[in-house]
């Protein structure tokens, strides 16, 4: 599925739309500009405002979000935001990419939170509630969630709108500022954002266990996002492959050691 002429012409955009790579290969990009799927369109309206609204600030940059021709910023059921040149991280960049959502977080710390985060229902949402014993746990594979849910809790801290999935989603430039992309919104301790990176960095990138004591929270809020990640895996569908519960296992392992 891509983008129709109608929408690129409802944005103000000449075609043709070509594919991105990466990303779960739904983003397309129209001269200056990138278009994907817009989901829930009352969602999308709102993070485009968020997005737009953000005042300059130091250590990061957002795309600019773009409205249709009709004043929103969703038509036919697709956004669009500028194309933001940059390589997309992390590539070993863990100090680099932790700084950038912190500034990140910083800009957000004042909104409110969203009621429109209580009626999402997909694997992502109903994970991340997991991670916070909000919902009762499904059987993970070798009881691995419910060793990850013996883990402390970490200490209290506020909460407030964060971005769930940073790992992949901020791209470095070597003269600008790191951009962030492709907003998951959470409300969440700011921290929590911190270890979805690091669980990230343990499952799929190598990154040195020594990287958990750079989170607000430690091995504790590590342990709360590999919940997040290894529920979501099991509420998708499909079967987890043996080696995912198996880089699982091992990171696992990591953290109860930390806690020790």
């Amino acid at each position: 599925m891509r983008p129709s002429d109608d929408v690129l012409a409802a944005f103000g955009l000449a075609g043709p739309a070509r594919p991105l790579d990466g990303g779960q290969g739904e983003s397309f990009r129209a001269g200056d500009a990138v278009l994907k799927p817009a989901g829930d369109a009352q969602e999308a309206e709102w993070s485009a405002r968020v997005l737009g609204g953000l005042p300059g600030a130091d250590g990061f940059r957002v795309p600019r979000p773009l409205r249709s021709r009709d004043g929103g910023h969703v038509a036919g059921g697709w956004a669009a935001a500028e194309f933001t040149e940059g390589t997309p991280g992390p590539g070993g960049r863990w100090a680099d990419l932790l700084a950038a959502g912190r500034a990140f977080h910083r800009a957000l710390r004042h909104l409110p939170r969203p009621a429109l985060l209580d009626r999402r229902e997909h694997a992502w949402a109903v994970a991340d509630r997991i991670a916070w014993e909000e919902r009762e746990p499904p059987r993970g594979p070798a009881d691995l969630l419910e060793r990850l849910r013996r883990v402390p809790s970490p200490a209290g801290a506020p909460s407030q709108l964060v971005h769930g999935d940073l790992t992949g989603n901020v791209l470095f430039h070597p003269e600008r500022p790191p951009a962030v992309i492709d907003f998951s919104p959470y409300w969440r301790p700011a921290g929590y954002a911190e270890a979805v990176v690091v669980a990230d960095g343990l499952l799929y990138h190598g990154a040195d266990p020594a990287l958990i004591e750079q989170v607000d929270g430690g091995a504790r809020m590590v342990a709360r996002a590999l919940v997040f990640r290894l529920a979501t895996s099991v509420l998708l569908p499909g079967a987890i492959p043996r080696e995912e519960v198996e880089r699982f296992a091992r990171a696992t392992g990591v953290v109860e050691a930390a806690v020790r």
